[in-house]
């Protein structure tokens, strides 16, 4: 294991145990200064938790060679853990949300003063995670990164808000500032989430367009026609393409080895890390029968 994914994973374990053990501060400060605000974001940085860990674990998994159950390796475990991560956002959003929106219609007075002291050390904590996550190159840190970023912002928000009920007596800004950063938090999540259905119900990768890919492979002066053409995404970076590919007269063995040769170098031009295509000669029946093309 080299240096470097001792690195990354050191800096995925560093965040996810600062995130979780900051977000049981949340909850309890949150009751204690009575602020929805602040359990607004303490449900946030939940599910935030929950995506630092399984990046944590991910990274881990992610170094096991695929096996005959898992024929294409670990990666797909992402998704499953995204379609978590939203479940425990959305039931946690609709519960701050109605607690919320009943504070907002019968406000009660925030302590300013210990929401204001959670508030510094939610931006210095998050901050610190924020800051040793963005050093790393891999593609999970870059993504945790910017979650703790917006954690950090979130906490910003309720500092501002903190301050100002310091000063002024306005019962009903800490209700108003959960609902807006509630608001927030479901509408990335819901965004994340409809991403995410797309590649479970392998729907075609964005940034990859079957037809534009038949019209080039149909430019090859040894192919006839494309059907049973299918692309999907095993985690939302790595694609998968299969397709029948009649081919014209072929004379020789040769001429059909370096007819298939020309045509899958033209595949490798996109971003599939597999393809599979069945060759087939003229007079050959497709023996799959299906209703797509």
């Amino acid at each position: 294991m080299s240096n470097h994914h001792h690195h990354t994973s050191g800096n995925l374990k560093l965040a996810f145990f600062l995130n979780l053990g900051f977000t049981v501060i949340e909850f309890i400060g949150g009751i204690l200064v009575n602020s929805v605000a602040i359990l607004s974001d303490a449900v946030h940085d939940l599910g935030d938790s929950v995506s630092l860990g399984l990046a944590w674990y991910l990274d881990q998994k992610s170094h096991q060679k695929a096996n005959k159950i898992f024929t294409f390796g670990y990666g797909r475990f992402s998704l499953l853990g995204a379609l978590i991560n939203a479940l425990i956002l959305i039931l946690g959003s609709f519960f701050v949300l109605s607690e919320a929106l009943n504070r907002l219609f019968n406000p009660e007075p925030s302590n300013a003063t210990g929401m204001i002291l959670l508030a510094l050390l939610g931006v210095l904590v998050n901050g610190f995670a924020a800051w040793k996550v963005s050093h790393g190159k891999s593609q999970n840190e870059k993504v945790i990164s910017w979650h703790l970023l917006e954690d950090v912002l979130g906490w910003v928000t309720v500092l501002i808000g903190a301050i100002i009920l310091y000063f002024y007596d306005i019962p009903w800004l800490d209700p108003a500032l959960s609902i807006a950063i509630t608001l927030f938090i479901l509408w990335n999540v819901f965004k994340n989430l409809k991403e995410t259905m797309l590649i479970f119900l392998q729907g075609s990768p964005k940034g990859i367009s079957v037809a534009q890919i038949e019209q080039k492979l149909l430019l090859h002066p040894k192919v006839n026609s494309i059907h049973h053409v299918h692309t999907w995404s095993l985690d939302g970076e790595n694609h998968v393409f299969t397709a029948h590919i009649c081919l014209k007269e072929i004379d020789n063995l040769e001429e059909l080895r370096k007819s298939k040769i020309s045509i899958q170098q033209l595949l490798k031009s996109y971003s599939f890390i597999h393809f599979t295509i069945e060759w087939e000669l003229p007079g050959d029946n497709c023996t799959i029968q299906s209703k797509d093309n």
